[in-house]
């Protein structure tokens, strides 16, 4: 069997996993910020049919003027969260308190920034809408925001929120950038993976990899697959979701070792650099969209190519090739220019729409 789709799942551990990041140095004086861990309850997951959190752990970062200033209100940063990984982790792998911290120290106006928890029963949501996960894009794009809106002093305009994501999270990123140009004001899209579909080429499969996949009958069964596996069932589950097939309620884009083309055309369909086109108008809607990757990164073609079709379509954005690989400089990237970016294409005052 010869499905190059297979392979580049095969191989997402080099594309997806988080690991250690380079630290920058703390910034002396910088004030501290307060941090607050909350479940969010979202209606947009009831329902789903693997059995996913639907109160949804929640960390919330109120700057250092946040407690003083009680009249002040604020913009929004949400931060999303890449495959394997939930928000906890997220958080130290960003330095997280130190570099928010940083930021502020530095000069980046100050904001609210929340990382919500997107993890599944197979590590990743793929920020997707699917039967079998629940409507992730909808857990962020609506129920997290409205419930920070209500809890906390916002500035509730799509003008002062942000949306940024790293790996899996900036593919979630550009996913809900693109068809939420009504809730969000500005994007920052980082190492985007998934933005192209995977086939084409064709490179053998290890039989092993498709037959431990076929293998699986239950949870327990994905629990011990290895990293490329289950990141493919988390695909599955998003984007190729079978309510007719349990026990997982996906479809897998081979069968007996066949390569199925009609779940190989769902896939396709959810890769951005597909439906692009169809969002253009509301990517046109955004004051601001960055985009990086590392110059050792495996996503820097598909990260180039989506920088490539916003020129063509003239769609104002900013694209930064930087030295190093998929997870090394995350945390100085978030410190010393997401939080900056936001700073400066954001809506802070009392006149935002």
């Amino acid at each position: 069997m010869r499905v190059s789709m297979l392979v580049a799942i095969a191989v997402m551990p080099v594309l997806l996993a988080q690991v250690k990041t380079e630290v920058p140095a703390p910034v002396a004086g910088a004030k501290p910020v307060t941090v607050e861990r909350i479940k969010i309850h979202s209606p947009a997951l009831e329902g789903n049919l693997e059995g996913d959190a639907v109160d949804r752990d929640v960390i919330v970062y109120l700057p250092p003027s946040y407690t003083s200033q009680k009249k002040r209100r604020y913009p929004v940063i949400y931060a999303l969260h890449g495959y394997s990984i939930g928000a906890d982790q997220w958080s130290k792998e960003i330095h997280v308190p130190q570099t928010i911290e940083g930021a502020f120290a530095l000069g980046a106006k100050e904001v609210i920034v929340v990382l919500p928890d997107s993890k599944t029963v197979h590590n990743g949501s793929m920020y997707s809408s699917s039967v079998t996960t629940g409507d992730f894009e909808r857990f962020i794009a609506h129920d997290t925001v409205a419930y920070i809106d209500a809890h906390y002093r916002t500035i509730p305009r799509r003008s002062s929120r942000g949306l940024v994501g790293h790996s899996m999270g900036g593919y979630g990123a550009t996913r809900i950038g693109m068809k939420h140009a009504d809730v969000f004001g500005s994007l920052y899209i980082m190492s985007p993976c998934c933005l192209a579909p995977m086939g084409g080429g064709g490179r053998p499969v290890n039989p092993a990899f498709v037959k431990a996949l076929e293998d699986v009958k239950t949870l327990a069964d994905s629990a011990k697959l290895p990293f490329g596996a289950r990141a493919q069932l988390a695909s599955a589950a998003a984007w190729s979701p079978n309510p007719n097939n349990p026990p997982l309620y996906l479809d897998l884009p081979f069968k007996d070792g066949v390569p199925q083309p009609d779940v190989m055309a769902k896939w396709t369909a959810n890769a951005p650099l597909v439906f692009v086109d169809q969002y253009i108008g509301n990517l046109g809607r955004y004051k601001g969209i960055s985009i990086d990757v590392g110059d050792k990164d495996g996503l820097k073609a598909g990260s180039e190519k989506l920088h490539q079709i916003l020129d063509q379509y003239r769609v104002a954005n900013t694209f930064e090739i930087y030295p190093g690989d998929h997870t090394s400089a995350v945390a100085d990237r978030f410190q010393n220019h997401v939080l900056p970016f936001f700073g400066k294409n954001l809506c802070f005052g009392d006149r935002c729409q």
